[in-house]
């Protein structure tokens, strides 16, 4: 279900609402201050404290409103909505364990620095710590994973000018707070006393500067077995009117720049280094940092790429080294980077984080525009804050100038890219199709959208075998900030509604899928129509085949308590909820089912159902493949400098 801004209503000036009761003093006032400051979508999970939220917002014409039963899944909607749009989404419920609920979601935003506004209804004081139904302490509830916390004033009768101004500041500070530098969540409690509904109180009635024109909002609509509605509006009204009001206090933040000083050592620095490394990790910026940095690697510098990395996904690139994973090994006894540029987060491959642990290059230096501490294992030298754009800006205006290069050190990681990936696809072909190969069969296949993965195999299998999609025209998404499984199916919910235009693929395991299933609810719900789910069912937690716990020694406990089999296939999930649904063992059938469900435009899965322990060995069986075919690329005597 969701409530979409009126397309037809033309903006007009500021106009007034009317607040019944003071409820609704409060609630007008918020709402319309967040859509001012640039709030355009709300995840709204139902209750009764939370009705003057919930009123407020379904009025605003200027907010999307979607909804969704479980206040664990809205909330990572709404991160989904902040992961695409780079931009704060709200989430609202009622008082008690559902802002209990949204504390994963939280933690995620915090550690993938996700913006996200986070709208809690309370009990009034009175009834706190009172023996009260349905009443926790929800004062600084998320603790140190929100960047601010406000238990906000109790709505009060007839209150004078400055306490509104002061809470039209309060909705710009939280807004701009979320959206700053580094992003996250910030939480506000609000406590209403009743009536929650807006009904008119003697006396507490008013007038509220509302700052788009007051016609009534595009009805609530549900969107069932029939076509979805068009979505060509919804994409146009999402952008705010260009005449939009002001908000009662713009907050802008500036780009944070390196200094002269900074670039001139940089500068120096890779001018005389003949060996240069570029590592991006995921969360690096999108839009022209992946031209920029792929310049870089232009002028001989060597540049890895993750799997979410927006390098991969740069139009025109040509210089990106994707399928690292089959040759660090080995490119350990190559001669080692001089220097090492670290873009974004940490690296997904654990291969590549050896690798970066096992070499010694004269310098480690990271570049972070937010600030963020990337260092896994303490050893980097020097972290500059300061805008990554401006950074790789500038270091191209010397890098092709009397820089000294080790052309022969680059070759080898460029061949034994191209190697790499020419065996991979002819393994693929000649040995057996696996799990993996279903990951890189669905990047390959997809020409434009967005991507969400889930954690554990999906990412690493992306990570490892997802090369094929590079010079693609989509983005990829993944909760990699606390690196749970929570939330997965609604997350990747948030990122079809904020483009409705093209599809969303989510690429998920089974223990994923099932932690989150009550969220395809919430797709039927909102008309979500634009959503492919491409389904690994190897029955359970096969990540932890990986570990050391992996023993027959340690049999039955690892079966029954790590991987944790079920044994269900979900193709009456998918008739639950009403979803396409196929079924596939085999290549050319997941391949046809997968671009059938592309081209339908409806909901969809597309179940792979494997054998985790063929799986692996149809795995290794590759990885010998690609290592025999690397074999002819080590040279030999090369030197590991000291």
């Amino acid at each position: 279900m969701n409530r979409e801004p009126n397309p037809s209503t033309e903006h007009r000036a500021p106009s007034t609402i009317y607040a019944p009761n003071r409820n609704y003093v409060w609630t007008y006032t918020i709402v319309d201050e967040l859509a001012r400051a640039g709030l355009r979508d709300v995840v709204i999970a139902p209750g009764s404290r939370s009705t003057p939220l919930t009123m407020a917002f379904a009025q605003h014409p200027a907010i999307r409103v979607w909804s969704h039963i479980d206040e664990r899944g809205a909330a990572f909607m709404a991160l989904g909505l902040g992961l695409a749009h780079d931009a704060p989404a709200a989430v609202v419920c009622s008082s008690g364990t559902a802002a209990a609920n949204f504390y994963p979601a939280v933690v995620e935003a915090h550690y993938a620095h996700v913006p996200l506004l986070v709208l809690t209804a309370d009990r009034p004081h009175e009834l706190r710590d009172s023996g009260a139904n349905q009443t926790v302490d929800q004062v600084k509830l998320y603790g140190d994973h929100a960047l601010w916390s406000v238990d906000v004033a109790l709505p009060e009768a007839n209150p004078p000018d400055v306490v509104l101004r002061n809470l039209r500041t309060l909705a710009d500070r939280a807004y701009a707070l979320a959206n700053g530098s580094p992003k996250g969540a910030v939480h506000l409690n609000f406590p209403f006393r009743k009536p929650l509904e807006p009904t008119e109180v003697d006396g507490e009635g008013r007038e509220i500067a509302w700052g788009w024109d007051t016609s009534p909002p595009v009805p609530l609509s549900v969107h069932g077995e029939g076509e979805a509605e068009s979505n060509d509006s919804v994409r146009a009204a999402y952008m705010p009117p260009a005449d939009a009001p002001a908000p009662h206090t713009q907050i802008e933040r500036g780009a944070l720049l390196p200094t002269r000083d900074q670039m001139n050592r940089l500068k120096a620095l890779v001018k005389r280094s003949q060996r240069v490394l570029i590592v991006c990790g995921p969360r690096t910026p999108w839009g022209e940092f992946g031209s920029l940095v792929d310049n870089l690697a232009m002028g001989g510098a060597v540049l890895l790429a993750d799997g979410q990395a927006s390098p991969h996904y740069y139009p025109d690139q040509s210089n990106v080294i994707a399928d690292y994973d089959f040759f660090l090994p080995m490119a350990r006894q190559w001669p080692h980077p001089q220097v090492v540029l670290h873009f974004g987060a940490m690296p997904t491959s654990q291969t590549l984080l050896d690798y970066l642990s096992a070499i010694q290059p004269e310098h480690r230096i990271v570049i972070s525009g937010d600030g963020t501490w990337t260092d896994f294992d303490h050893r980097i030298d020097w972290f500059i804050q300061a805008d990554p754009v401006v950074v790789v800006e500038k270091l191209l205006n010397v890098w092709y100038t009397n820089r000294r290069r080790d052309v022969a050190w680059y070759d080898l990681f460029a061949s034994a890219d191209m190697t790499s990936e020419r065996a991979f696809n002819r393994a693929v072909k000649e040995v057996a199709w696996f799990d993996g190969a279903a990951v890189s069969d669905t990047v390959t296949l997809l020409e434009t959208g967005n991507v969400f993965v889930a954690n554990s195999l999906a990412v690493r299998h992306l990570d490892q075998f997802g090369f094929a999609h590079l010079k693609k025209d989509f983005r990829v998404f993944c909760n990699r900030g606390a690196s749970g499984i929570d939330g997965t199916i609604s997350s990747a919910l948030g990122v079809a509604v904020s483009d409705p235009n093209r599809p969303t693929v989510l690429i998920t395991g089974d223990l994923a899928f099932y932690h989150d299933m009550n969220a395809l609810l919430a797709a039927k719900r909102n008309g979500i129509h634009n959503l492919v789910i491409v389904l690994l069912n190897n029955d359970g937690g096969q990540i932890f085949r990986r570990l050391p716990i992996h023993d027959e020694a340690f049999e039955p406990t690892f079966t029954d308590l790590f991987v944790t089999p079920h044994g269900m296939t979900f193709e009456h999930t998918a008739a639950q909820f009403g979803f396409d649904y196929a079924q596939t063992r085999e290549r050319d059938d997941f391949r046809a089912a997968f671009e059938a469900a592309l081209a339908s435009g409806r909901p969809s899965i597309v179940e792979v159902i494997t054998d985790a322990e063929e799986d692996a060995r149809r795995r290794q069986a590759i990885m010998d493949h690609v290592a025999t075919a690397l074999k002819t690329l080590d040279p030999p005597g090369t030197e590991v400098p000291g």
